[in-house]
């Protein structure tokens, strides 16, 4: 069977999506990854994302292993080619975390088995998850009719919410200062309102999401994003123009301050840490959709 990849959230349909948020809420899931292992690697520093995979294949019953770059050295010691037919052949599934999305693409082409993304430069579809569960969660499981807004830099997280906010049938509005939108291409195939005005893109929605200025990597370029991102902090004036019982999401870390002032983010309107805490769910729902279409007379790795 030809392995599914999840390197967006479009990667799966509006039925799949359901299925693998539904599966999320399972609170005894079935150990379907017993005796096999799930090969993580870590290019990038990560808090959240290595806790809560490792917790997952661990509930499923499943053995992580963690893989540090300087350990496998793709395109130094070997391809990347190379590296997904030597993990395919011990392991159920793949995650990495990597600075250059191109290199999960191509981990997915020579992979024989699921290669899922943690996190790269262009998209973060497992935060996405995270997000449309806590929403759901919040709303209830049909989420069509509301409208959630998104202000500050159009990045890889913005990119998957707006994907996955389609696909569950999310109104997305986007508000990036010039120079910082997201993808045209990814505005115009969502249906996505992109607009300069904080304001105009927080007025009556149902959640208001925002995340750092200055993602890793980026540090170099952080006081000229604080100039240009003046005026796009989620503070207690511009959340009030949402919705009544609007929420308030963040993908973490926050920087108090400044995308977001702490009586936001730390107020009674905040679901931010049933959000993280999300993010164990939402990945054990997605390896257990992962495990389940592999069937029973998938070889143990």
């Amino acid at each position: 069977m030809t392995p599914r990849h999840l390197l967006d959230v479009d990667d799966l349909s509006a039925s799949e999506l359901d299925a693998v948020l539904t599966l999320a809420a399972e609170h005894d899931p079935p150990r379907l990854l017993a005796g096999r292992g799930v090969a993580l690697l870590f290019e990038k520093p990560s808090n959240r994302t290595r806790a809560s995979m490792e917790m997952a294949v661990v509930q499923l019953g499943g053995h992580p292993i963690s893989i540090r770059p300087d350990e496998v050295g793709i395109d130094t010691r070997e391809p990347a080619e190379d590296v997904a037919r030597v993990w395919s052949a011990y392991c159920s599934v793949i995650g990495a975390r990597v600075f250059d999305h191109a290199v999960l693409g191509r981990l997915a082409a020579a992979a024989t088995v699921p290669v899922v993304n943690l996190l790269s430069d262009a998209t973060h579809p497992c935060q996405a998850l995270a997000d449309l569960l806590t929403l759901r969660q919040v709303f209830g499981p049909d989420l069509s009719g509301r409208t959630l807004a998104y202000v500050g830099d159009g990045n890889n997280v913005c990119h998957s919410l707006m994907t996955g906010g389609a696909l569950a049938g999310l109104a997305v509005r986007v508000a990036t200062p010039p120079g910082y939108e997201p993808p045209a291409e990814v505005v115009a195939r969502t249906g996505t309102v992109l607009t300069a005005d904080p304001a105009e893109a927080v007025k009556d929605a149902d959640a208001v999401y925002t995340d750092v200025w200055a993602s890793m990597g980026q540090e170099a370029e952080a006081d000229r994003r604080r100039r240009h991102f003046a005026g796009f902090q989620v503070d207690d004036d511009l959340f009030a123009l949402a919705a009544p019982g609007a929420v308030f999401l963040h993908c973490l870390p926050a920087h108090r301050g400044e995308e977001v002032a702490a009586s936001v983010v730390d107020g009674p309107r905040s679901v931010v840490w049933q959000q993280s805490a999300n993010r164990l769910h939402a990945q054990r729902g997605l390896l257990l959709w992962l495990a389940g279409r592999q069937g029973p007379g998938a070889p143990d790795r």
